[in-house]
C-alpha cells in the first residue's frame, strides 16, 4: 500500500507502517507517547479516525497540534486514569514500553480504556544485542540500541519471549503479532532475529 510505504519512508519508523495497517477506519484511537503526532495525523487523514494523543515533551505537543491532532502534555503512565472504561477502540504505545517505570500497570490501564492495545518495542533478544554482551562484557551498544548505559532512556530490557510470557500470565489474548528486521518481516525465530516487535493485545 503506497500510503503505508510513505509513512515509514517519511518518518523513518517501520513500526508506524505496521500500526497504520492494524488500525481500522473510523475508530477511536489514543496514542500514548505520540511524539510530534506524525502517526496520529496520518491515521486521521487516511483512516478517518478520532485521534487523541499524550506526550511528555511540550515542544512535541506543539508540533502535534500544528499537524491538526488533539494532543495534550502529560505523563503517559497516568494519562488514562480519568478516561472511562473501553472509550477507545485502540490505544497505541510505540517504542515506549521499555522506558516506562511500571510497564504492567501501563498495559493494564491501556486495556481498561481501550478494546485493543497495540504495543511496539525493540527486542532486546536480538542476536546483535546478545553478541555485544558476549564479546564486550559491557552494556550493549548496537545500531538498535546506540546509548551508553548511563544515558539510555531504556530502563526495562524485554524480549519477544518476555512480552508473550507476560500476556499469557495475565490471561490476555494476542490477536496479531508482527516482527520486523529493518523493513523486512521476520517469520521464524523472532526472539533471535527480530529488531522490532508489534503486538495487538486484548482482554
Amino acid at each position: 500500500m503506497p500510503e503505508l510505504s510513505q509513512l515509514h519512508e517519511v518518518y523513518g519508523r517501520h513500526d508506524y507502517a505496521i500500526i497504520g495497517e492494524l488500525i481500522q477506519p473510523g475508530t477511536r484511537v489514543l496514542d500514548l507517547g505520540c511524539g510530534g503526532g506524525e502517526l496520529l495525523a496520518w491515521l486521521k487523514e487516511h483512516k478517518n479516525v478520532e485521534a487523541r494523543g499524550v506526550e511528555r515533551s511540550g515542544t512535541k505537543v506543539q508540533k502535534a497540534i500544528a499537524r491538526g491532532v488533539s494532543v495534550y502534555q502529560g505523563d503517559l503512565e497516568t494519562a488514562v486514569d480519568d478516561y472511562p472504561d473501553q472509550v477507545f477502540d485502540y490505544v497505541i504505545l510505540s517504542q515506549t514500553l521499555q522506558e516506562t517505570r511500571y510497564p504492567l500497570r501501563v498495559l493494564e490501564r491501556m486495556l481498561r480504556v481501550g478494546k485493543h492495545a497495540i504495543v511496539a518495542f525493540p527486542n532486546f533478544g536480538h542476536y546483535s544485542v546478545r553478541l555485544s554482551w558476549l564479546l564486550s562484557g559491557r552494556a550493549p551498544r548496537t545500531g538498535l540500541f546506540p546509548y551508553d548505559w548511563y544515558d539510555s532512556p531504556n530502563i526495562h530490557f524485554l524480549t519477544v519471549l518476555d512480552f508473550e510470557s507476560l500476556i499469557e500470565k495475565q490471561n490476555w489474548r494476542i490477536t496479531r503479532r508482527i516482527f520486523l528486521s529493518g523493513t523486512r518481516q521476520v517469520k521464524a525465530f523472532p526472539n533471535l532475529l527480530a529488531q522490532t516487535a508489534v503486538f495487538e493485545v486484548t482482554t
